[in-house]
Order: structure tokens, then C-alpha cells, then sequence
């Protein structure tokens, strides 16, 4: 007898795909989605360090941009189910998670340096420590979305 785990949205899981990745979306979109909370976080604060918040921001700007161009490219069926397509998907979603992940770590500077600067209102450091929380889960999605391609 064959048992089947059934993951909290009620599909049924591939035997090929852990639970867990099966259950979580990881479409195009939904990183390019939160990588422009990040984007709107951190363009709301005054910025105290250029140098590394210009980097988030170009990190966040660039990669929602890209990725907005594979989505609406897949959306038309430009991909025509290739393997190159999914190489391509892979390696773009694989590089961008390590630059996010570059991003994330020097939002958190900056959040971290924030929280000390006098003169600033207390929500800019809020405004802060959600732009890192939102670069991190990004980079999450991204990790998850390079590694999923495979189990399909």
C-alpha cells in the first residue's frame, strides 16, 4: 500500500518533490513581488547609507524588472516547454538569490545602523527592518524557486 502526503493546500504532492516545496508558490511572480516591497521600503526611508542602500535598491529594481520580463515571456509562451527554458529559469533565479542575499545582508546593516542615528523618526528604522525582512524572505523564494525547477 502506497501512502500519499497531502501538503496543507489539498493537492496531492509529487513523489518526486519534498512536501514542503510542493505546498509553498513559487511562480515568477510572488519573488518579483516581494523584491518590490523591498524596493518601496527602502525608497520610503531617508537613506542614511547610499552606497548599500543604493545597492538594494538596484539589486531589488533590476531583478523585479527581469523577472517581470521572464514572467510575461512565459505568460505568452515563448518557452515552448524547452529544457533550455528551464536552465535558463534556474540559473537567473539561482545568480539572483545570491545577490539578494548580498542585499538582504547590507539592509540589515543599514537597519542596524539606523536604529542608533539621531535626528531620524522612529519609523524610518521600522520602514528599515521591514525592507530587510522582505530582502530575506526574497531570497528565500529565489533559493527555493532555483531548486524546485528540478523536482518537476
Amino acid at each position: 500500500i502506497e501512502e500519499k502526503l497531502v501538503p496543507a493546500g489539498g493537492a496531492a504532492a509529487s513523489p518526486r518533490m519534498p512536501c514542503v516545496a510542493a505546498a509553498l508558490p513559487t511562480d515568477e511572480g510572488l519573488p518579483g513581488l516581494c523584491g518590490t516591497w523591498v524596493w518601496i521600503l527602502v525608497a520610503a526611508t531617508s537613506v542614511s547609507l547610499p552606497l548599500q542602500q543604493g545597492w538594494v535598491m538596484y539589486v531589488s529594481i533590476t531583478s523585479c524588472l527581469i523577472s517581470l520580463l521572464l514572467l510575461l515571456s512565459y505568460i505568452f509562451g515563448f518557452h515552448r516547454n524547452s529544457n533550455n527554458w528551464k536552465v535558463l529559469d534556474s540559473l537567473y533565479h539561482g545568480a539572483t538569490a545570491i545577490l539578494y542575499m548580498s542585499a538582504a545582508v547590507l539592509q540589515a546593516n543599514a537597519t542596524i545602523a539606523s536604529e542608533f542615528e539621531n535626528g531620524f523618526p522612529l519609523y524610518y528604522y521600522q520602514l528599515n527592518c521591514a525592507a530587510s525582512f522582505f530582502a530575506f524572505i526574497t531570497t528565500f523564494l529565489y533559493i527555493l524557486h532555483a531548486f524546485s525547477i528540478y523536482y518537476q
